[in-house]
């Protein structure tokens, strides 16, 4: 397995790990952490099996708004595009276009380091721009698995017309819902990034990616950040 493909499977790990060293924990308790741990589990081997997908997905956001995810193999790359903007990882450039009164700029940089995944580095930036990810959703699933406080109720769904387990996490702090397709695709989640309200459904899944979706925006400015070669 690619080190960068580890990054979902990492998260659910640690939930074991802390388990284990924490042995003063009363035998109920425990029973009901791993329990919690096993799902969390489940899920983030689903997520990290699907960083080697070849797919496509569209999701519904707040206002009526779309983003979008493509990431295909041989060679690896990764597109997340969002309202005002895109992300493009390949391994010629890290592509950024942002689109500003109805002109979009694009800007390349050096791709990212030989063996990343594509996909974890759009992931981050799509963070950035305050959407959700499969990497922010098992961070937030992992810190619940390890509240002792929280509950965790699975449940299995549909989504966009394809089998999802559904997780309803209730905190103190914080409650969310989040959905896994069957193919480790993130199907839907409802809750709070930064103190304020986000949701995102998926809309469409597809098994084959459009090339094109790699490709710079047509008219698109450019501005080429990327080292010249020796």
């Amino acid at each position: 397995m690619p080190v960068a493909s580890t990054t979902l499977r990492t998260l659910a790990v640690s939930v074991i790990a802390l388990l284990t060293v924490t042995g003063c924990q009363a035998l109920g308790d425990a029973g009901r952490a791993m329990g919690q741990a096993d799902v969390v589990n489940e899920l983030a081997a689903r997520m990290d099996r699907a960083l080697e997908l070849t797919y496509s997905a569209e999701y519904q956001i707040p206002g009526g708004q779309r983003a979008s995810f493509a990431q295909s193999q041989d060679p690896a790359r990764s597109s997340y595009t969002w309202p005002g903007g895109k992300l493009t990882v390949t391994d010629e450039a890290t592509t950024r276009c942002d689109v500003d009164d109805d002109r979009t700029v694009c800007t390349l940089d050096a791709p990212p380091a030989p063996n990343s995944k594509p996909s974890v580095v759009v992931f981050a930036e799509a963070e950035l721009q305050g959407l959700v990810t499969p990497p922010m959703v098992m961070g937030r699933l992992t810190s619940a698995a390890l509240d002792p406080g929280a509950v965790i109720t699975e449940r299995s769904s549909t989504v966009a017309g394809h089998h999802a387990t559904c997780v309803d996490v209730r905190q103190s702090a914080e409650s969310f819902t989040a959905c896994v397709t069957g193919e480790g695709a993130l199907g839907s989640f409802t809750g709070q990034l930064d103190g304020q309200p986000v949701e995102l459904a998926l809309s469409r899944y597809a098994e084959q990616v459009d090339g094109a979706v790699f490709d710079l925006p047509a008219g698109a400015g450019v501005v080429d950040r990327r080292p010249a070669g020796p």
